[in-house]
């Protein structure tokens, strides 16, 4: 099978809808180092799959993701942080190049970098008691996995320095009314609408759609060039301040 050799994301496939889901439910889909490598060659390899004319991405369990996982934070390496970095530019740069139109579907907690990467796809549909933030600040580190890039295009430079310098998090219904996500579902309908979306763009003509997308995405492009390296350059540094590590520390103890 094309997709049987990831530990940390589920497929399925039904005619050219292809659903991944993000399987860490025990950790509430948060983003370690098995599957942040895995999400930096996830959309490369899709791209290529004459199969799918349209994916559709969830977490299982109660959450999305919560972002990124503090406890492999708090042990990472010199190396492994210059790897990381070097993938978390690859998550966003592939996600906006997959030619297939991605719908997220925002079950439970989008947090950090699940936060960006349910606000990169195309269209988000979010479960009526689903919560988007960006708190990357509250452990001491810059906002720099691509939501610099992507909430000012969403919801104006005013909104997005609101909620990245404070990391507030947002009701889906108030997600909604900001333009951060397109739509809210019940729970239990989530997943299914998301779907019905997926397939009436795989029905579509494969040509028109993808050429909108990429036509459109330029948008995308222009702010990922401008903001993205910066952005994660500064992240980066922020790993060896006092703040974060003092944040981590207490996270650690909390976790016990």
């Amino acid at each position: 099978m094309r997709y049987s050799n990831y530990e940390t994301l589920r497929f399925a496939q039904t005619g050219a809808v292809l659903t991944v889901t993000i399987a860490r439910a025990q950790a509430l889909n948060a983003v370690n180092a098995t599957l942040h490598t895995e999400l930096s060659r996830v959309f490369g390899e899709i791209a290529q799959d004459a199969s799918v004319d349209a994916v559709v991405l969830t977490g299982e369990g109660r959450a999305f993701s919560a972002g990124g996982d503090l406890q492999w934070f708090r042990d990472i390496t010199p190396a492994q942080l210059d790897a990381l970095f070097v993938e978390a530019r690859r998550i966003i740069v592939d996600l906006i190049e997959l030619p297939q139109p991605i719908i997220a579907a925002v079950n439970g907690a989008a947090a950090g970098l699940g936060a960006t990467l349910a606000l990169f796809c195309d269209v988000v549909y979010a479960a009526d008691d689903a919560r988007i933030s960006d708190p990357h600040v509250r452990i001491g580190v810059t906002a720099g996995d691509g939501g610099a890039a992507i909430w000012p295009l969403l919801v104006s430079l005013a909104r997005a320095k609101e909620y990245l310098m404070t990391g507030d998090s947002l009701t889906a219904a108030e997600a909604e009314r900001i333009g951060l996500v397109n739509h809210v579902a019940p729970a239990a309908q989530l997943v299914a609408t998301a779907q019905a979306m997926a397939q009436r763009l795989a029905q579509g003509s494969r040509m028109a759609i993808r050429s909108t997308k990429a036509a459109l995405n330029k948008h995308l492009r222009e702010s990922v060039n401008l903001v993205l390296d910066t952005s994660l350059a500064l992240e980066k540094e922020c790993f060896s301040d006092r703040f974060h590590k003092e944040a981590i520390e207490a996270f650690a103890r909390r976790a016990k």
